[in-house]
């Protein structure tokens, strides 16, 4: 993994598809919506790793767009924290969410 862009203080969150796929990802901020948090997470990408661009698996790496997703942050039974999929009507809420943190940003 490209280990020289993280800090030690990164959390990386490991994703799995319906194939077993696994991605990596980096969390790049918590969005909070109402009583809920979202992650932003950046896909880690090994530069060295040549199958990253030419793969053919449909997943988008072959793209130049930075790999970003959202995630909902959910405590499982362990306490521990997941991330899942969130709908659709959630999707949007984050999105405005993140609309508005970008225009205060933008505001100082």
């Amino acid at each position: 993994m490209a280990e020289d862009m993280m800090n030690e203080d990164d959390i990386v969150v490991v994703m799995t598809d319906e194939a077993g796929n696994e991605y990596y990802y980096r969390e790049e901020m918590i969005i909070p919506v109402e009583d809920e948090k979202y992650a932003l997470l950046v896909g880690i990408h090994d530069e060295d790793e040549e199958h990253a661009h030419t793969c053919g698996c449909g997943c988008g790496c072959e793209d130049d767009d930075e790999d970003v997703i959202i995630a909902k942050i959910v405590t499982n039974e362990d306490g521990e924290d997941e991330y899942v999929e969130p709908t659709d009507e959630e999707f949007e809420a984050v999105q405005q969410a993140y609309n508005a943190l970008v225009d205060e940003a933008e505001k100082d």
